[in-house]
């Protein structure tokens, strides 16, 4: 796989920083009183260069989300052939943590303003839905039975949801991972 090239690099830069803005001015501020110009002005860009990378200030607070589904679905993707699928799934759910790091400041920051924005909920909702048949492709790549795929996908998802619900929930002693395996075990007697 080749190395992305300097303007390639720029542009997830520029995207990363927009991102991180936004983020940002929304603790600081209150996602209803960002506006686009004050998240642009926050990294010396017009209000016509965000327009380039992100539709709206929803979109760019929600970069970091959307990335993550990204790279678990490629994380998926790449898992050997041989490998049973439910297994690949959760291979590659533990896979994204070092993809990430620790799941630091910025990201329970995300999750906490899209679960206090209605606005947020409904695209992070859209988002999940179009991972998940993406998701369920992938699966159904790897095995015969497209609806077996379409509800192990579901399920999956489901369970990290509800995985990070609880982390959230309760007093984060255990790793995420830990609480979404354990969910997970609870779920996937029928997939292996």
């Amino acid at each position: 796989m080749n190395s992305p090239g300097l303007r390639e690099r720029k542009k997830a830069a520029t995207r990363r920083a927009l991102h991180e803005a936004a983020l940002r001015l929304a603790v600081e501020r209150g996602l209803d009183n960002v506006t686009v110009e004050a998240i642009a002005d926050s990294v010396d860009l017009s209000r016509r260069t965000f327009s380039n990378y992100f539709a709206g200030k929803e979109d760019a607070v929600l970069y970091g989300f959307e990335q993550g589904l990204g790279t678990l679905l490629e994380l998926v993707r790449v898992r050997p052939a041989e490998e049973p699928t439910w297994t690949a799934l959760r291979n590659a759910f533990h896979d994204l943590g070092p993809q990430y790091g620790e799941r630091g400041p910025e990201w329970l920051t995300e999750i906490r303003l899209i679960r206090q924005h209605p606005s947020l909920l409904a695209r992070q909702l859209a988002a999940i839905a179009h991972f998940e048949r993406d998701l369920a492709q992938t699966i159904a790549e790897r095995q015969a039975d497209p609806m077996r795929a379409r509800v192990m996908a579901a399920t999956f998802l489901t369970g990290i949801r509800l995985g990070t619900q609880l982390w959230l929930d309760e007093p984060r002693t255990r790793p995420l991972t830990d609480v979404v395996d354990d969910v997970l075990d609870e779920m996937s007697a029928q997939f292996r």
